[in-house]
């Protein structure tokens, strides 16, 4: 990691989409006019097997299902359990009042009819992912969620991502997965049901086909923009350096394209925790991506905490590690960050897996104006108003006098007629 002093660039590695949007400009054209062909093609030449069949079976999901360790299914049935608990306590609730005499104006909620879920695969499939983007959109009521993933080279689907969504209550599950997977449920074919909106991390090819169908009339919606994973570890000479390290390291395994942080007031402590970054590096089975990562990081000496939180809201991270002492005092002074972690035994992989909150958060800065992955993610929400004879009395001239000065007739005439209506009553 390099090191820093406060007048650090807050840089991270740069991103190309306009280089990766002609090819996904290609794949997206080519699935909505040629449909299920196209993403067989595609299929057999990126994930190299040719599928009859993108549909994973009921007899698949069973099988797998009783394949999965009793352990490990304990260990998901718990982090279901405390993920289902937070996000139905933090869905929003209808609100209903009277702004005027007979005026009553109510919100509520509804959720998107039809969703879908990428889940990537590649060196580190995330079951966990299932229950993060399932879930919310179970809670929230939505009609139909359809789940995407690549298959392997035998053309199966990892038996933990089966079970995870079986969890989750999602039965739909196709094995198709890249940009032909974002175009085949934005479009919809065949056999893959065209959705409303579209959630879930994946490469840069992923993420150009969401954007570019984001914007497209006939396209669907999609959760966030987002980046590489990233973390930032706020640490003072009170944190032991063994559990930034590890905290550190636990996003570096992410790729070669995450970045991460560490702001300190101690120049001293940030060398013994980079001595131990590079000790626990060595255990590592995916060592040689966190390397790859450790090149695009770096560590920031800071004079003071509060300078480290202002460093902070200027990066916007994604996850936000502050592993000092007096931290709950310090995280109530956050205004930019995907998820805060407080204190020293908060480690960014707790939310990752299991605490209850989501782990799809914005990344590349986008925690300045985005939220992390949320039960209303996964809603609309439509207002309602009804005006009695009352209501008409206390807002008619109001109305009148706004729709006059903006040269609406139709618009006054339409409050006029009524409070006539009334005069003559």
């Amino acid at each position: 990691m390099k090191r820093y002093k406060l007048n650090a660039p807050c840089q991270r590695p740069a991103i190309d989409f306009e280089s990766v949007f002609g090819v996904v400009r290609g794949v997206l054209d080519d699935v909505q006019t040629n449909k299920d062909e196209a993403v067989r093609r595609y299929t057999e030449k990126f994930d190299g097997v040719s599928l009859q069949s993108f549909e994973v079976s009921e007899v698949e999901i069973e099988e797998a299902c009783e394949r999965i360790d009793p352990a490990l299914k304990k260990a998901f049935e718990l982090a279901a359990q405390n993920i289902e608990k937070f996000h139905k306590a933090s869905a929003p609730t209808p609100v209903e009042l009277e702004t005027s005499k007979g005026v009553i104006c109510r919100t509520d909620y509804r959720g998107i009819e039809k969703v879908g879920l990428y889940i990537p695969g590649g060196t580190a499939p995330l079951p966990s992912t299932v229950l993060m983007l399932g879930i919310p959109a179970r809670i929230a009521g939505c009609k139909e969620i359809i789940l995407c993933t690549p298959p392997n080279k035998e053309g199966k689907v990892p038996d933990i991502i089966l079970y995870a969504a079986r969890l989750a209550g999602i039965t739909k599950i196709f094995k198709i997965g890249g940009a032909q997977a974002v175009a085949a449920m934005g479009y919809g074919t065949e056999t893959i049901p065209k959705v409303y909106k579209i959630f879930g991390p994946g490469n840069q090819y992923v993420t150009a086909a969401k954007m570019l169908l984001s914007i497209e009339p006939n396209g669907a919606a999609m959760d966030m923009p987002a980046g590489p994973s990233e973390v930032l570890v706020i640490a003072d000479e009170t944190a032991r350096a063994d559990f930034v390290a590890a905290d550190l390291l636990s996003q570096a395994e992410h790729g070669t394209d995450s970045q991460v942080v560490l702001v300190c007031t101690s120049l001293e402590k940030i060398e013994e925790i980079l001595k131990e970054i590079e000790i626990q590096l060595t255990k590592l089975s995916r060592a040689e991506i966190a390397e790859g990562c450790l090149e695009n990081s770096f560590a920031l000496e800071v004079p003071s905490l509060a300078e480290a939180i202002k460093f902070s809201d200027k990066y916007a991270p994604e996850h936000l590690i502050i592993n000092t002492k007096d931290a709950r005092k310090y995280a109530e002074q956050v205004q930019n960050a995907g998820s805060v972690f407080i204190g020293p035994y908060s480690p960014e992989s707790a939310g990752d897996y299991a605490s209850g909150t989501n782990h799809t958060l914005p990344t590349y800065g986008y925690a300045r104006n985005y939220s992390g992955v949320n039960v209303s993610d996964f809603m609309k929400k439509i207002t309602f108003q009804e005006l009695s004879k009352e209501g008409i009395r206390s807002l008619g001239e109001t109305v009148e006098k706004m729709a006059e000065i903006e040269g609406l007739d139709a618009h006054k005439n339409a409050m006029t007629i009524r409070i006539k209506s009334l005069k003559d009553e």
